[in-house]
């Protein structure tokens, strides 16, 4: 018999709908710290979701300390180069994915975002490059990224310690659903939804003013009609340091 009190539930509940929330509006996304369970905030987001191709065939792998190895290669780097913003909101991993969201009120931290992603994607081949020096099977991923102005809400059982932010709006969906169809069926590495391709070109076309930067990228349009970009671009000096085989 469940010990769940309905009758104390429904009180809970009656409060929650009647009291006073107040919704702030702002480019910013506060820290955690700030949200309580009497507001939320409605601001720019950015999310960005790494998720492993072929996982099942992976995790099938009958030698579990080697699929122990290279999971944990895979999520220990790529949560390095995600966690280092002061603009990071939320990381995690999800099954076989490693997300990351962060508050981008501004043009320059969407590209520090997209920085990110040319970073992962060339940090997966100097793993697979160590993973081949081992014979351990090699990883393809999918990236993701996408902005949206989202809601926030503090979410849970007030006064027990159980809560967390959940992200209402179309970033994370996006950036999540974008990772699925990156590195498939001829698509590219990484997809950038359409919010977050018309943020960081301008800057990127500064940052190489001699460059045709504008052909790194392909145009697709999804089933819904929703268009998004895919790239391959890596990190320059990363990428050479790789190639000219990652000596100290």
């Amino acid at each position: 018999m469940s010990d769940y009190d309905y009758k104390e539930g429904k009180k809970r509940i009656q409060d929650i709908l009647n009291n006073k929330l107040s919704v702030n509006e702002q480019d910013l996304i506060p820290n955690e710290s700030q949200f309580t369970f009497e507001n939320a905030y409605y601001g720019w987001v950015t999310a960005i979701f790494v998720d492993i191709r072929n996982s099942t065939k992976l995790f099938s792998e009958g030698d579990k300390e080697k699929v122990s190895k290279i999971i944990r290669s895979f999520t220990s780097e790529i949560i390095e180069i995600l966690r280092k913003d002061e603009n990071l909101r939320e990381i995690g991993i999800r099954g076989d994915c490693v997300y990351a969201i962060y508050t981008t009120p501004s043009q320059n931290h969407e590209y520090s975002c997209l920085d990110k992603t040319s970073m992962i994607n060339t940090y997966m081949q100097m793993l697979n490059k160590l993973l081949a020096t081992k014979n351990y099977p090699q990883i393809d991923v999918g990236i993701g990224m996408a902005t949206d102005k989202e809601l926030v809400v503090k979410a849970g059982r007030k006064g027990t310690g159980i809560n967390n932010l959940v992200w209402i709006g179309n970033a994370v969906t996006k950036a999540s659903n974008l990772s699925s169809v990156a590195n498939k069926n001829t698509i590219d590495t990484i997809c950038y939804s359409y919010l977050s391709y018309t943020n960081f070109i301008d800057l990127l076309d500064q940052e190489y003013p001699d460059k045709n930067v504008r052909s790194w990228f392909t145009k697709h349009s999804s089933s819904d009609s929703e268009i998004y970009y895919s790239t391959r671009v890596i990190h320059p000096e990363f990428y050479e340091w790789i190639t000219n085989g990652m000596k100290d």
